[in-house]
């Protein structure tokens, strides 16, 4: 069932018009309703104060609207950057601890290979078995460090405020060169024994 909002606004502004009457003025006797209704009319001119005040209204109430929506739209945005900021660093991470087991992989399968080499090097000359001595505990130094290297990325990478890279520190840059050089002292001590 509609409501005639017209009819009921209609009588609401006719009551003014009612007081007039049973005071025994009209609009005609008040100087401000003559200038009113040449314009016309004391009824239109209220319907219109009352429309302009109700679009004011509703502007208003788009404006803020818009302002909120303006505000969780910049919210959001900035939420998923940050959202892609740590999906990038954990990506990042992530190659980075497979690189650091492939090191500690070569590394503890460079220590069993050279195993084989032992036997000669041990049976040769004091300086063989030195060779073999110091790339054994190269390769071994190699491996501690890479595990080190892995400790302190997961460290980095399970803090709650990951912005950035997560590094794993001066024992991820110093694995593999220990790798190569227990390798180099055990090929030297090898050739030379």
């Amino acid at each position: 069932m509609a409501v005639p909002w017209l009819r009921v606004l209609n009588a609401v502004l006719g009551i003014n018009e009612i007081a007039r009457i049973v005071k025994g003025r009209t609009a005609a006797d008040d100087p401000d309703q003559l200038a009113v209704s040449e314009r016309g009319g004391p009824l239109e001119a209220r319907l219109a104060g009352v429309v302009v005040a109700a679009l004011k209204e509703a502007f208003d109430r788009d404006h803020q609207r818009l302002e909120l929506e303006r505000e969780q739209i910049e919210a959001e945005r900035a939420r998923a950057e940050r959202v892609l900021r740590v999906e990038l660093a954990r990506q990042a991470g992530d190659h980075e601890i497979g690189r650091l087991r492939l090191l500690a992989g070569v590394a503890i399968a460079s220590w069993l290979g050279t195993l084989f080499y032992s036997v000669r090097l041990v049976g040769g000359e004091s300086g063989g078995r030195v060779a073999l001595g110091v790339g054994w505990l190269l390769l071994l130094a190699s491996l501690a460090a890479s595990f080190v290297a892995q400790t302190t990325l997961t460290r980095g990478l399970n803090r709650t405020d990951a912005r950035e890279f997560a590094s794993s520190g001066p024992a991820g840059v110093l694995a593999p060169w220990l790798l190569v050089s227990g390798l180099a002292v055990i090929g030297m001590g090898v050739l030379f024994a």
